[in-house]
């Protein structure tokens, strides 16, 4: 018997009278940037995320514990600056792209993402998102029931482990930024840019390092940089996840795979506090991005509130959001992300 769906997983969706392709040419009014505005955007992320880096160096003086929760909390401002650097790739802060871009390679250093390999796959992870024929780069590994299924008691056991939520939002993000970013895979015979991007980041980090290590010792590094970059690690894969592994998303094979449909239906409107809206950037908004990834990360408000429909859309709440920590498996019968449980209670044995 078909165990009940877990409905709070399910994100509150309502069905936009405009199709999903339509809402291309409503939403290209927003593209342009307010220069004057993003630079504003960059400066309020940067200049408190220095400060408190520096007061988290001092604070070692005082105690370590007190650098540290400085530190942990600096992870928040770094996140932002994520999210801006996300806006670089996108070419929707600047109007000139190369500005950009070398906006966008800078703030790479702080966020130890290496620009061009990191926008390069995060479009690839635009053009392909929900499609399950072209699954790999620049997403959450997500396999169907009948793969799983398919797979040898230790490929299950690898998978189970990958979509543990040790793995995914503490061992993850921490492999991911400070080993994976190191070398540009996915793209490693794809040309020298992205071996330019990935050592010149890596030397610009190294760099950085030294200094800190000349000037103040190991314990800069141990208590001040390790921890404001793995807490923003980790909040950045969780809002990564929270975007697109809902129980109601959207996926389809290469042959009904529509990219408009996919972008509305296939990303989440996490509703947050205005708070953590500021500091992620208005990136819940991930809906409209998809649809529209040129809008500036400060017009997606105005977008929501001059188009309900959209507001309502999608809608995730962080209370909804934490029902999809369970969730695992897409199943294509039914068409929504299921859990290891349900998978077994509606096809048997997994």
């Amino acid at each position: 018997m078909r165990q009940a769906p877990v409905t709070d997983a399910r994100p509150e969706a309502a069905a936009s009278p405009v199709p999903a392709s339509s809402w291309v040419q409503i939403l290209s009014k927003y593209r342009e940037p307010n220069e004057v505005r993003s630079t504003f955007e960059l400066a309020v992320s940067l200049v408190p995320f220095l400060i408190l880096w520096a007061l988290a160096w001092w604070a070692l003086s005082v105690s370590g514990w007190l650098a540290l929760g400085i530190a942990l909390a600096n992870g928040a401002f770094l996140v932002r600056i994520f999210m801006i650097q996300h806006d670089c790739g996108h070419g929707s802060l600047f109007r000139n792209r190369h500005v950009s871009d070398w906006v966008g390679r800078a703030l790479g250093v702080l966020t130890l993402t290496p620009y061009d390999v990191w926008r390069r796959t995060h479009s690839i992870h635009h053009s392909t998102a929900g499609n399950l024929d072209r699954r790999g780069i620049g997403d959450v590994l997500t396999l169907t029931v009948d793969e799983y299924r398919q797979r040898s008691r230790m490929g299950r056991l690898l998978y189970r482990l990958y979509r543990h939520p040790a793995v995914m939002f503490g061992l993850g993000p921490t492999y991911l930024f400070i080993i994976t970013n190191r070398l540009p895979f996915g793209l490693m015979r794809s040309g020298w840019r992205y071996w330019v991007s990935a050592m010149g980041t890596n030397a610009a980090i190294a760099l950085a390092l030294g200094l800190v290590l000349w000037f103040g010792g190991f314990m800069p590094i141990l208590l001040v940089f390790l921890p404001t970059a793995l807490m923003a690690a980790s909040i950045g894969v969780w809002l990564f996840y929270v975007q697109h592994q809902f129980e109601e998303t959207h996926w389809d094979g290469d042959t009904d795979w529509q990219l408009h449909d996919a972008a509305l239906r296939g990303s989440s409107h996490y509703a947050l506090p205005p708070v953590l809206r500021w500091f992620t950037a208005n990136i819940g908004v991930h809906h409209v991005h998809h649809l529209y990834s040129r809008i500036p990360f400060y017009r997606l408000s105005q977008v929501l509130r001059d188009h309900p429909v959209l507001a309502d859309s999608q809608r995730l709440t962080i209370r909804q959001s934490l029902s999809c920590i369970g969730l695992h498996l897409w199943d294509e019968q039914n068409r929504r992300l299921t859990s290891f449980r349900q998978a077994r209670a509606t096809y048997g044995a997994i």
